[in-house]
């Protein structure tokens, strides 16, 4: 599974907020909850790229493991994750979607941040990371954005009326 997978518990909880099935928030919940644990259980507390489920059902196994292939073993500091808890939390007023939402914060301040200033991608999520000495765009643009929307003190954007689009930018539905 790709870390862009995380954005579909979004997509559920949207759906669910906006009319589908009732059965798509439970899935919604469940999904998120395993996006969580690909940041939970990394020696970093920051998800790859890429992880590979243990299908076997061996139960002396890890739920999934992260292979030294391409760049599954980075993190590139993506929204995916913290947009779907910003959506989570704003359908269900769960505060886990906080708490998670500050876990993976912390752990892209202890890990990603560069005191000569910025964020870095990572090379290996297992540790130790190693910086990529780059930042991409969208982690100011949309990671920390969700981040802060995540904390804030009441719903300064509500999902029935506004929209964000693939940069995360709201915009108003007429």
């Amino acid at each position: 599974m790709e870390h862009v997978t995380c954005f579909f518990p979004a997509v559920l909880a949207l759906g669910y907020l906006h009319g589908c099935r009732q059965a798509h928030l439970p899935l919604a919940r469940e999904l998120m909850h395993t996006c969580y644990l690909l940041y939970k259980r990394s020696p970093t507390g920051l998800a790859p790229e890429a992880v590979y489920f243990n299908n076997r059902r061996v139960s002396t196994q890890a739920d999934f493991e992260i292979k030294d292939v391409g760049v599954d073993m980075q993190n590139f500091l993506r929204p995916e994750a913290v947009e779907s808890l910003f959506v989570l939390y704003q359908v269900t007023r769960d505060s886990r979607y906080m708490q998670w939402g500050w876990d993976i914060f912390q752990a892209f301040e202890k890990v990603t941040f560069v005191t000569s200033g910025g964020y870095s991608s990572i090379l290996d999520v297992r540790g130790p990371p190693g910086y990529k000495d780059r930042m991409e765009s969208f982690f100011m643009a949309e990671t920390l954005k969700y981040l802060f929307l995540l904390f804030s003190d009441d719903t300064p954007l509500p999902l029935d009326k506004w929209v964000f689009n693939t940069q995360a930018h709201p915009l108003p539905i007429q």
